[in-house]
């Protein structure tokens, strides 16, 4: 897997454009939170009017695809609705994380930037998703992008370290 990190950080997003924006949102997490939260800032709220709206609601297995403003710099976001939070294990992480990869590659979008399921609200932890992503066959090499705070950044860097 080629991998490359992003803050979570808008400033830091608009010097290293992407193609997609991949959001993974939880059904009970509001307001949303991480890069969907930060996604939503820079658009106004228009995720939130969204949501509020009943346009989108991050029901399990949901799927959006929207055009991204000059506002943020990716042409498309991918919305991928993940359910309620309680109980989040895993071994959902796993599959929802081979389905996000699953939708991604058959749009055939090479180019996207991600926060892990989960991340956002602490429900997985950083050193924990790139370890299940690292083993995961289903993401071979495929080029992904991680979105993550400071303290993911390190944890990601000390576990591909020790991978070598």
């Amino acid at each position: 897997m080629a991998l490359s990190v992003l803050p979570l950080d808008l400033a830091r997003w608009d010097e290293a454009r992407r193609d997609t924006l991949v959001l993974s949102v939880f059904k009970d997490e509001r307001p949303l939170r991480g890069a969907a939260g930060l996604a939503d800032w820079r658009l106004c709220g228009k995720l939130s009017r969204l949501v509020k709206g009943n346009k989108v609601g991050a029901d399990a297995r949901e799927t959006l695809l929207l055009p991204a403003t000059r506002r943020l710099p990716f042409s498309k976001i991918l919305w991928f609705g993940l359910g309620e939070s309680k109980g989040y294990t895993d071994e959902r992480f796993r599959k929802d994380l081979a389905w996000i990869v699953d939708v991604v590659a058959k749009a055939n979008i090479s180019d996207w930037a991600l926060q892990p399921p989960g991340r956002a609200s602490g429900l997985i932890g950083a050193r924990r998703a790139i370890e299940i992503m690292l083993d995961e066959v289903t993401i071979g090499d495929k080029p992904i992008t991680l979105i993550e705070d400071p303290a993911g950044q390190k944890d990601i860097a000390e576990v591909l370290r020790s991978q070598r």
